[in-house]
């Protein structure tokens, strides 16, 4: 499949800021299952954008202004094409332990009803069967509600509430199989969705845990299925934190607004390029 992504996302600040200082994890790496295509990040305003890599091997863009601005707008446009793996992610050099993903993180820390659930929601089997069980349990315990959370939210507080988005759905599932001794991390990223509805609020987000003789198999609870052709992966961290698409901080401005426009288009893909790609 072959995915565009157009997105905008603008800061209004009501005195301009005299410095502003951004992370953004907002461009992703061709793996087995996906090959970037035509990938740009732009701003409307005099800014520096220096490319690096975090310690979780995310493609990192620094960006620092270089004069005030009473506005900021960041776009991201670029085509990704995809293929289906069956939710096994490979062509990734790792740089890290699997391990590193069993300790917990302010956003995943489990309270004691996390803890029953992720025992009783797991079962017993192989590793791969208790993921998926724990990923429909949590579909079926939290109700997906756009408003209901922040990003602040806990996963133990969006369990306890019962309600969230795709980020606490995410973060759930990351505690609770951290729980039963499986490493798990967050991944952000975008879905083309098959309801035809291109127009969305904001990127999407899943987990992938890391499954003996396999290696990381990604799991969207809020979906209840394991990423398909139609995810376009991005970053990935212990939390949401580590893998959020923009972090930063402003000196001056004021009081700062923020909007977000996101449109995620399937594009007609040729035979011939399929067939370059081996893919078809």
């Amino acid at each position: 499949m072959r995915i565009r992504i157009d997105h905008a996302t603008r800061y209004d600040y009501a005195h301009p800021a005299r410095f502003i200082i951004q992370s953004l994890r907002l461009t992703p790496r061709s793996t087995d299952g996906q090959q970037v295509r035509d990938w740009r990040i732009e701003t409307d305003v005099d800014a520096r954008l220096r490319r690096s890599e975090d310690g979780f091997g995310n493609i990192v863009h620094n960006l620092y202004t270089e004069s005030p601005a009473a506005a900021l707008t960041i776009r991201v446009t670029g085509e990704v094409v995809t293929a289906d793996t069956g939710g096994v992610l490979r062509g990734v050099r790792e740089r890290l332990s699997p391990l590193v993903f069993l300790r917990e993180t302010p956003l995943t820390q489990a309270d004691e009803a996390l803890r029953d659930f992720a025992v009783a929601a797991a079962g017993q089997g192989t590793s791969l069967d208790r993921l998926h069980r724990l990923m429909g349990a949590i579909g079926e315990r939290v109700v997906f509600e756009i408003g209901a959370t922040d990003s602040s939210h806990t996963a133990a507080r969006a369990f306890a509430l019962g309600r969230g988005v795709c980020q606490d759905h995410a973060q759930i599932f990351i505690a609770c199989a951290r729980l039963i001794g499986v490493p798990a991390r967050y991944v952000s990223g975008h879905l083309w969705r098959s309801d035809g509805q291109e127009n969305q609020d904001a990127g999407h987000a899943w987990a992938e845990a890391y499954v003996e003789n396999l290696g990381w198999v990604g799991f969207d609870p809020a979906n209840g299925v394991s990423p398909t052709e139609a995810y376009v992966r991005i970053a990935t961290g212990p939390d949401y934190l580590g893998a959020a698409p923009i972090r930063g901080t402003s000196y001056g401005g004021g009081r700062e607004s923020l909007s977000v426009r996101l449109v995620v288009r399937r594009m007609q893909q040729t035979q011939q390029q399929q067939q370059r790609m081996g893919w078809s």
